[in-house]
């Protein structure tokens, strides 16, 4: 269901229409977290470290996609909130058309490239065989990935979060489901773990499209599929900085990556490992900041400025009461934690110190998050582009260049 939210307390709104949308994206970070710890307890360290190494090469090839994505979905927001639905119907029906092609085109790329990916980021050799098989099929799937990520955005921009996170939910469950199956009946080793998530994914693209093809807004019939250049283009121009900033610091990460892989393997799981638990506490900072983007696409296409800057002030206070606590959790139970993933003394040391870090800035990040999740609602990418390049390339990357001297 569509919610209109340039109307009601922003107190009450955000959380309202935030809420469904944190749990659909902490299930979705808990069941990658649990498809880690599957394959770390059923098929051994080595495993684990090429589930965490294809991650973020895999989000690198998609990162540019998602940024287009991303300058669709606020145009679908600032296009409901001026009631403009046929704009809306025809901004789905153009990103739809491009999801399709990109996803085909970028499961090509993804298999045929893994070889060279790999080496490039200097995979240690113990893993190399293990990353090629799981990502190859992994791979393979990105055009349900894309799909999947294209109907769930759109419904969200239109203000409905409750139904991506019952789809969300749904795909959770089958790919535990699958994991297990394919692991430990069918003993597919680890190109069964690849094969779950794909497979359930490509069943949430069917749960979605039959949602929408029901949906009193957003219903297309095959005379409706048009591609409507000037709206595509329009969010092209809001998405293109965000696929810059995706695409660097997705660059950035498989850099990093390679940093990381020079540590050799023990270093290379704990920060898979902790890395998942870093996803699942950052995701909730990007939800808000995510449901910061759409209230403020509504309201500023239905000329309600007074409420975007109430937004901002209430997600500014949120941020700040949400990472004391999460400091807090880390602090008292960071190596438990990192015992779900492995029993290895080593890897939980190593992870440990990593969560300790993360705790400490983790306010700062959240702060800058948010900022950039009100101005993409405007239609300003280029704010959050320049700030997500400089706090990676120009901070992060010479500080984890430095690691290696200390």
């Amino acid at each position: 269901m569509a919610l209109d939210l340039t109307r009601g307390a922003v107190w009450r709104v955000i959380p309202a229409f935030a809420l469904p949308l944190l749990v659909g994206n902490l299930t979705q970070q808990v069941y990658n977290l649990t498809d880690s710890v599957i394959v770390g307890r059923f098929l051994g360290k080595e495993a684990l470290a090429a589930v965490s190494a294809s991650f973020f090469i895999y989000y690198f090839i998609i990162s540019l996609a998602i940024g287009v994505g991303s300058g669709i979905t606020v145009v679908v927001s600032q296009r409901f909130g001026a009631r403009d639905h046929d704009a809306v119907r025809r901004a789905f029906s153009s990103f739809l058309l491009f999801a399709s092609v990109a996803g085909a085109v970028l499961s090509v790329v993804g298999v045929v490239g893994a070889d060279g990916f790999f080496r490039l980021t200097r995979t240690p050799p113990e893993v190399m065989p293990y990353a090629l098989r799981y990502f190859r099929v992994y791979a393979a799937g990105t055009l349900f990935f894309i799909l999947f990520y294209s109907a769930l955005s759109i419904l969200r921009g239109i203000g409905d979060s409750v139904w991506p996170m019952r789809f969300v939910l749904a795909t959770a469950v089958l790919n535990i489901a699958f994991d297990l199956l394919f692991i430990l009946v069918f003993r597919w080793d680890i190109e069964g773990a690849a094969a779950a998530t794909v497979l359930a994914q490509a069943c949430g693209v069917a749960l979605a499209i039959r949602h929408i093809r029901r949906h009193d807004l957003l219903s297309l019939r095959r005379r409706d599929l048009v591609f409507d250049r000037p709206l595509f283009l329009q969010g092209v121009r809001i998405g293109i900085p965000t696929g810059v900033q995706q695409c660097a610091i997705a660059i950035g990460l498989v850099a990093l990556l390679g940093i990381v892989n020079g540590f050799g393997a023990d270093t290379l799981t704990a920060y898979g490992a902790a890395g998942k638990i870093d996803s699942i506490i950052v995701q909730i900072i990007l939800t808000l900041a995510g449901a910061l983007s759409a209230f403020c696409g509504q309201n500023i296409g239905a000329g309600r400025f007074d409420r975007v800057h109430a937004g901002v002030r209430f997600a500014m206070l949120f941020n700040v009461c949400l990472c004391l606590v999460v400091l807090a959790a880390i602090l008292g139970f960071g190596r438990q934690m990192m015992g779900a993933f492995t029993e290895d003394a080593d890897v939980m040391a190593i992870g440990q110190e990593y969560l300790t870090i993360l705790g400490a800035v983790l306010i700062f990040h959240g702060a800058l998050s948010i900022l950039n999740g009100a101005m993409r609602g405007a239609g300003d990418t280029f704010f959050a582009m320049v700030t997500g390049i400089v706090s990676f390339w120009l901070i992060r990357i010479p500080l984890a260049i430095r690691s290696l001297h200390i």
